[in-house]
């Protein structure tokens, strides 16, 4: 993965050192566990999916703070260990975050079949819509 050097934009680019450092965020975040997608379902709705086999709902928890969307996923504590001959399948405890645009609010969630979706939309106020100006 390439590092790119981004301090020289900071002396030319004055209001956008919050841009700069979402690009500087996403350069050094590490992992992919666990596996996500992000679908444009329409113009104004997404889907986030994250494969969380293992984990039951109990287990999972979904956040949203300023545009900030955390979810989180924590296995209680077992009482009896378990002995694998083989273990492929990660059951570590993970934090995964998603910067969200403005106006993007989170519609709901669910769980099925090991994977957590999560709706989102886009709603736009009226204010910021374009509207149509009569010539008389």
């Amino acid at each position: 993965m390439r590092n790119f050097d981004l301090s020289p934009l900071y002396r030319s680019a004055i209001g956008f050192d919050r841009l700069f450092n979402l690009i500087e965020s996403g350069q050094n975040q590490s992992g992919g566990y666990p596996p996500y997608n992000v679908e444009l379902v329409d113009e104004n709705h997404y889907r986030i999916a994250i494969a969380v086999a293992g984990f039951a709902e109990s287990e999972l928890d979904i956040t949203t703070h300023d545009n900030l969307l955390i979810v989180k996923g924590a296995h209680t504590a077992e009482a009896q260990p378990r002995s694998y001959l083989y273990q492929g399948i990660a059951e570590r405890n993970f934090e995964r975050k998603f910067q969200l645009a403005e106006h993007i609010k989170v519609k709901g969630a669910k769980l099925e079949n090991g994977l957590l979706f999560i709706d989102l939309e886009r709603i736009v106020p009226e204010t910021l819509k374009p509207r149509r100006i009569e010539i008389k």
